[in-house]
């Protein structure tokens, strides 16, 4: 099966759901930066949602760089983690607007955090078993690859961080992100010694 129709589908559905969070965003209630100050935390979510989209993409991206055969149960996985992902603009809008009501925004946001998370984690998994005879994929991105585990864990633990604060809860989560900011290196050195 071939996966560039995956990747052009991936690559659209990532571009609507940025579209929609951006279209999410209010204009300023008056014309001075107080009114824009107001705004801080609903810019500053969008910030992070935005930053986290463009890193799951381009991980997205190199992960399938060395795949070479999908599966119908990797088109199903790639379906889970667009469906997590889809929510962004939700829990993005609501997090910007409820932000010191209560911990339920923040821990909802952390709730799709861990989904996609783990979303992300079952589609490694899948590929791994669709391309059982792509040496690369399984030295490159086999069992020991520990960046998916670390971030399901930690998104987990980020869901109740915000009984104490919540806004930690949006903290660990991007600092999570940084795990992921440089894209594998090893894949990356071994397409460019292809």
């Amino acid at each position: 099966m071939p996966k560039s129709r995956l990747e052009a589908f991936t690559d659209g559905v990532i571009a609507i759901i940025i579209t929609i969070m951006v279209l999410e965003l209010r204009p300023p209630e008056g014309g001075t930066f107080g009114a824009l100050w107001n705004l801080r935390y609903s810019l500053l979510i969008y910030l992070v949602s935005f930053f986290t989209l463009a890193v799951y993409w381009n991980n997205h991206h190199h992960l399938f760089l060395i795949v070479r055969k999908i599966s119908g149960r990797v088109l199903w996985a790639n379906i889970g983690f667009l469906f997590t992902i889809s929510l962004f603009p939700f829990v993005t809008a609501w997090v910007g607007e409820h932000h010191i009501d209560s911990a339920a925004p923040e821990m909802t946001y952390g709730m799709v955090m861990f989904a996609t998370n783990a979303a992300f984690y079952l589609l490694i998994r899948c590929l791994n078993q669709a391309d059982k005879d792509n040496h690369a994929f399984h030295q490159l991105v086999g069992k020991d690859y520990y960046k998916p585990l670390v971030s399901v864990g930690g998104a987990f633990l980020a869901i109740f961080a915000a009984l104490l604060w919540p806004p930690l809860t949006i903290l660990i989560n991007a600092a999570l992100m940084v795990l992921w900011i440089q894209p594998e290196q090893r894949i990356e050195r071994h397409v460019a010694h292809k």
